[in-house]
C-alpha cells in the first residue's frame, strides 16, 4: 500500500535514515579562545617570570661575590641593613620613574627635585613646626614640581624629555639658592631618632619598611587598578588609548604628580638617613632610577612596566656600590660595571621577549 506523502513529511520511518549531521556545541568557539587567551597570558607570565629570575641570578651573583671578597663586612647584619636602607631613598624614586617611563614618558628631574625637596624642609623655619612640618613641606614641594612637569608636558605640548630637564636645572638652582651652598643640619629628634638602631622594628630598619610600603602600594596600582590599565594603554598607543575614551592628558599629569609624590617621600627619607639637607642630595639619581626600571623590564618606549622588576634593578645597582665600597674600588670602574649589566640585562630581555613571540 503505498505511503500517503503527508506521513512522510511529517517525519515517518524512511525520514529517521538519513540523519543531519550533528551541529558543533556552540560553547566550542568561545572555549578554544579561553584556551588560547590562557595560553597567552601563561607565555606572558613565563617571559616576566624569566626576567626577575635573571635578575634575582645577578644580584645572587653579587652576593656571592661580596661573600668571598670581604666576608666578614659584606656579610655582616649591620652591612646588609645599610644595603637596604640606601636602596630605599632610590627605590621610592624608581617606583615612580617606571609609572612614568610605562606611559611613554621620562623624568629627567627626580634627583633634583629630591634636592629642592630636601632643602627646602630642612629650613630653620620649616624645623620649627617638628616632625610633620619637614615631611609636609617634602611632599608638597615634590607634587608642585611633579604638577609643573605636568602641566607642561600634558597641556603645555612640551617634550617630556625638554620640560623635565628645565626642571632639573630649576630645582638645582633654587636648592643651591636655598642653602647657599651650605649643610642645613637636621634638629627634630622625633626625625633623627627614625635612623637610629633602636627604632628598628624586628631588625628592620623604618626606611626599608617604607620603601616597602610604597613598593606594594605601586604594584597594586599598576597591576589592580583602572589607573594602571590606562597608564599601560597611554604608553601602547596614546592615540588608541585616546580614541577608547581615556583623557591621555590628565593621565600625564596624575602620572608626573605620582613621581613628584614618590621624590618627597624619597626626599624625606634621605633627611632621615641624613641628617641634614644639601643641595647636592639626589645627585644622579635620574640616571639610576631610570637604568633600574629598564633592566627590570620596563619598557622605554612605553607599554609595558613591571615594579618588582625595578626593585630588583635597584637593589642590584646598591649592592654593586657596596660591593665596590667595602673593596676600595674605583667610582669608575663601578660605573664601567653598571653599564656592562644594562646591556647584559637588556640583551636577555630582548632574546627572552623573542623567544615568547616565536
Amino acid at each position: 500500500m503505498k505511503q500517503p506523502a503527508s506521513e512522510a513529511q511529517q517525519g515517518g520511518p524512511d525520514a529517521a535514515a538519513t540523519p543531519e549531521p550533528p551541529t558543533p556545541p556552540a560553547t566550542t568557539h568561545a572555549s578554544a579562545k579561553s584556551t588560547e587567551e590562557k595560553g597567552g597570558w601563561r607565555a606572558l607570565g613565563l617571559r616576566l617570570d624569566v626576567r626577575n629570575l635573571s635578575l634575582l641570578g645577578v644580584l645572587a651573583a653579587l652576593i656571592i661575590v661580596g661573600g668571598i671578597t670581604k666576608p666578614d663586612q659584606f656579610l655582616d647584619t649591620n652591612n646588609l641593613q645599610l644595603v637596604l636602607t640606601q636602596a630605599s631613598v632610590i627605590g621610592v624614586v624608581t617606583v615612580g620613574m617606571t609609572f612614568v617611563i610605562t606611559s611613554g614618558g621620562i623624568d629627567l628631574s627626580v634627583g633634583a627635585i629630591v634636592a629642592l625637596a630636601s632643602v627646602w624642609a630642612t629650613t630653620l623655619a620649616t624645623q620649627e613646626y617638628g616632625f610633620a612640618g619637614i615631611l609636609f613641606t617634602a611632599v608638597i614641594v615634590g607634587l608642585a614640581c611633579g604638577l609643573v612637569n605636568g602641566l607642561l608636558i600634558a597641556y603645555g605640548g612640551m617634550v617630556p624629555f625638554i620640560a623635565t630637564l628645565a626642571m632639573l636645572a630649576s630645582a638645582r638652582g633654587l636648592a643651591l639658592q636655598i642653602t647657599d651652598g651650605k649643610t642645613q643640619i637636621v634638629t627634630v629628634n622625633s626625625v633623627l631618632d627614625l635612623g637610629v638602631r633602636d627604632s628598628y622594628i624586628l631588625g628592620i630598619p623604618p626606611l626599608v619598611l617604607v620603601f616597602a610600603a610604597v613598593t606594594v602600594i605601586g604594584w597594586l596600582i599598576l597591576n589592580r587598578t583602572t589607573f594602571g590599565r590606562r597608564t599601560v594603554a597611554v604608553g601602547g598607543n596614546a592615540e588608541a588609548a585616546r580614541l577608547a575614551g581615556i583623557d591621555v592628558r590628565r593621565q600625564r599629569l596624575y602620572l608626573y604628580l605620582l613621581s613628584g609624590l614618590c621624590c618627597g617621600i624619597a626626599a624625606f627619607l634621605l633627611i632621615i638617613l641624613a641628617g641634614s639637607g644639601q643641595n647636592t642630595n639626589g645627585n644622579l639619581y635620574e640616571l639610576d632610577a631610570i637604568a633600574a626600571a629598564i633592566i627590570g623590564g620596563t619598557l622605554l618606549s612605553g607599554g609595558r612596566g613591571t615594579i618588582v622588576g625595578s626593585v630588583l634593578g635597584v637593589l642590584v645597582f646598591t649592592t654593586i656600590t657596596n660591593i665596590f665600597a667595602l673593596n676600595n674600588l674605583q667610582s669608575d670602574v663601578q660605573q664601567i660595571a653598571k653599564g656592562a649589566i644594562i646591556v647584559a640585562a637588556v640583551l636577555v630581555q630582548r632574546r627572552t621577549v623573542r623567544n615568547g613571540e616565536s
